[in-house]
């Protein structure tokens, strides 16, 4: 590469930025091919990603746009500035699952296998060859091989004119080869004669090919190859709706105040400068600075903070965060793609659009296999003529050694696999996305974990509570219940469910009063209650008692919330409210750790309350304190470290991180971004399951391989006969089928994995 060339990441300063979109790409090699011919451009730096189809370009002064794009269609693919984001509105999941070009493969899939299933069986079963059946296979094929292969052959055409073979020039040149030898059997052969039959002789006679049809062979690969490119395809459509999904969380109509009176109006018509109106229990329109009111935002999706930020005038506040507390009026300060939630979106996109493609195993033996066979087809020609046996025979030789390197077991063997495993992954609560997430799992040595919602419910509950001397517990716990009852606070909540739980019904409260952002009062049999902070207590001048001041301390050292309650002018009790860990975290960090994986819990939320957490389920590195816009990086710097970074979340700020990381894994409870960003869903949230998800994901990938081996194998085998001229129709049939049979049997032992986590399957 010329020195010239910088990473694309870090241009030059002369140079600007553009994203093109990719069309034509079949494989991890040809996103690499065009990246070469791109680089190749003096000044032009060039990443270009297989998966998400698009190239991010650096381009010098000296060159446009089009001089760019001319050099990706001279390579023989198409190249086009990405346009603007479609709305999602009415977009169900079908929009979502289905391209154009998603479209076209499962059509070309639906009609090949409807139309091979019968050639297959008419070929295999012997009892079934009526007469003059070879004729009706022709029909039903000649679609097949022409139209459904049609995108086989078109890639291995761009591949010859550019010196390279990859899976596409193997299939193509079996499917070509197998038609073609079948059409000069059925017309200048044997073959073509009523009441043909494929027999079952044992003997190998040299020139028996002629004889033979292999249509059964055209069509078989080509539908197959179909269905795998078909499910890889809808797999890659589903990973680009995080953006979608992200973007969907936002407000889709604001309350503006005009001269005194709220109109409503489309987010869209939001400017900087207007002020609006959200009311309880409201998505915040977009990014401002409070105005009037007080109220408690749970900003646990964007920020995972599991306690809700209280703000008053002055305070500033995120778009798409819910108000859950008071009438809030907020002025806008940034819209549209300024925002935190666009720049988030931002971030997801960046991320994996540079996460580097596993190149496909087969693409890489076919690049090698390929130019041998078809060496071995010339050798066996020359051999054959040279040796006078006859042009017929020689030829017979020739093409049959193209035909017994078809790999009908290969067009098998990732699909059925993963099928498989995707399947019995689904039965146990995993979803995995698609073949290139194996490759992650067997690398994977740290495994970074959200709390929220992750390894800790995500839900604050009431974990204790501190009675003074002489008070009841139950009689404190129901009087603060009865009041916090009244209340929206999330802690509010978490304080009444647990009185509930605990005292049973709760009495009627009189007087309430909600103290913004301190806490609340009121009256309950009789008794003036008030319960909140600490700061509530001291501006009433009511002292905490030596014990009751202790638990709070202690509490607060744990980062948990601590919450005093007092009646009649003197505190009674202290209430101790937390979000709670998930009883299956700890047993399932030490499957992590058995697994050979190193556990870091990463949060926004403070250091005491990430420690705490994590010395109780078995943690030793903690990163805490850390901005959504910041959690990609902290992957990207663990990365850089050397470390293969698996990463496990369910919330929005979370979505670049699970992007970013060499392998995501999202839990089912969370956001559809958190989701759609990841590798691996984990439908219950029991992290338990992540340690199944890694074992089945593995499991999985060494079926695969071992499925390619074989495939393989068996070619490598029969070439020597084939080239010899002793193509026996029982022998390479029999071989044929036997190379599937085996692939789908060994897939099939994915379905006896069990789980080891005590979990039900």
């Amino acid at each position: 590469m010329s020195s010239t060339v910088q990473d694309a990441a870090h241009p030059l300063p002369d140079t600007r930025q553009v994203e093109l979109v990719i069309g034509g790409m079949t494989c991890a090699s040809c996103a690499a091919r065009i990246e070469r011919k791109l680089n190749k451009l003096d000044g032009v730096a060039a990443t270009v990603n297989f998966a998400t189809e698009k190239a991010k370009v650096a381009i010098p002064g000296g060159l446009s746009t089009e001089d760019v794009i001319k050099v990706v269609e001279d390579t023989g693919y198409t190249a086009t500035l990405p346009k603007a984001a479609p709305s999602t509105k009415g977009e169900g999941p079908a929009g979502e699952e289905y391209d154009e070009h998603t479209r076209s493969l499962r059509q070309r899939m639906l009609v090949s296998v409807v139309l091979s299933v019968p050639v297959i069986v008419l070929a295999m079963v012997p009892p079934l060859q009526f007469t003059n059946w070879q004729w009706l296979s022709l029909t039903l094929a000649a679609p097949v091989v022409v139209w459904g292969a049609w995108p086989f052959h078109r890639a291995a055409w761009t591949n010859l004119k550019h010196g390279a073979a990859t899976m596409d020039t193997l299939i193509s040149v079996g499917v070509t080869a197998a038609s073609l030898w079948s059409l000069y059997a059925l017309f200048f052969g044997d073959a073509g004669v009523p009441g043909l039959r494929h027999g079952f002789s044992l003997t190998v006679e040299r020139g028996m090919a002629g004889q033979n049809i292999y249509l059964e062979v055209a069509t078989g690969l080509t539908a197959a190859i179909l269905a795998g490119r078909f499910f890889e395809a809808r797999s890659k459509r589903r990973a680009g709706a995080a953006l979608r999904a992200l973007l969907e969380l936002g407000a889709k109509d604001v309350a503006v105040l005009r001269e005194g009176r709220e109109e409503r109006i489309p987010i869209e018509a939001l400017a900087v400068g207007d002020r609006f109106v959200v009311r309880p229990g409201e998505k915040i329109a977009t990014d401002g600075v409070v105005t009037d009111g007080s109220s408690a935002v749970d900003a646990s999706m964007l920020t995972g903070e599991s306690v809700p930020v209280e703000v008053c005038p002055g305070d500033p506040v995120v778009g798409a965060t819910v108000n859950a507390g008071g009438r809030l009026v907020v002025l806008a300060t940034r819209i549209g793609s300024d925002t935190q939630l666009a720049q988030m979106a931002k971030l997801v996109e960046d991320a994996q659009s540079g996460k580097a493609e596993i190149q496909r195993l087969a693409d890489r033996v076919s690049a090698v296999f390929v130019p041998i066979v078809i060496a071995i087809a010339v050798g066996t020609l020359g051999f054959w003529l040279g040796a006078d046996v006859g042009s017929a025979a020689a030829f017979s030789a020739a093409v049959a050694v193209l035909i017994i390197a078809c790999p009908c077991g290969l067009g098998l063997a990732t699909p059925t696999a993963l099928l498989v495993g995707t399947g019995r992954g689904a039965q146990m609560g995993i979803l995995i996305k698609g073949p290139e997430v194996l490759e992650s799992t067997r690398r994977v040595d740290t495994v970074v974990l959200d709390k929220t919602g992750t390894v800790t419910t995500g839900k604050m509950s009431l974990l204790a509570v501190h009675a003074g001397l002489d008070v009841d517990e139950a009689e404190a716990l129901r009087l603060a219940g009865a009041l916090e009852h009244a209340s929206e606070h999330p802690i509010a909540k978490a304080v009444a469910t647990g009185a509930q739980d605990r005292v049973g019904d709760l009495p009627a409260v009189e007087d309430f009063a909600n103290l913004e952002g301190l806490g609340v009062q009121g009256v309950v049999d009789g008794h003036a209650v008030l319960v909140g902070r600490a700061s509530l207590m001291a501006q009433r001048s009511i002292e905490l008692l030596e014990d009751l001041e202790v638990a709070k301390k202690q509490a607060e050292s744990q980062g948990r919330t601590a919450v005093v309650v007092a009646w009649n002018g003197t505190a009674r009790a202290v209430l101790v409210v937390a979000d709670t860990i998930k009883p299956t975290s700890a047993e399932a960090i030490r499957g992590l750790r058995a697994l050979g994986l190193r556990p870091v819990l990463l949060t926004g939320d403070n250091d005491t309350a990430a420690r705490a957490v994590a010395t109780e389920v078995g943690i030793d590195e903690v990163i805490a304190e850390v901005l959504p816009k910041d959690k990609a990086d902290v992957i990207t710097r663990l990365q850089g470290e050397g470390r293969v970074v698996a990463m496990a979340g369910d919330g929005v700020n979370d979505a670049g991180a699970l992007a970013q990381a060499d392998l995501g894994l999202a839990m089912g409870t969370g956001t559809d971004v958190a989701i759609e960003a990841s590798d691996l869903t984990l439908v219950r949230g029991d992290l338990r399951a992540a340690v199944d998800a890694i074992r089945l994901a593995r499991r999985t990938l060494r079926t695969i391989k071992g499925n390619l081996f074989w495939a393989f194998a068996y070619n490598i085998a029969a070439l020597p006969l084939a080239a010899l001229g002793l193509l026996n129709p029982l022998i390479a049939g029999a071989a044929m089928a036997f190379s599937s049979v085996f692939v789908v049997s060994n897939s099939l032992r994915l379905r006896r994995f069990r789980s080891t986590t005590g979990q039900q399957a």
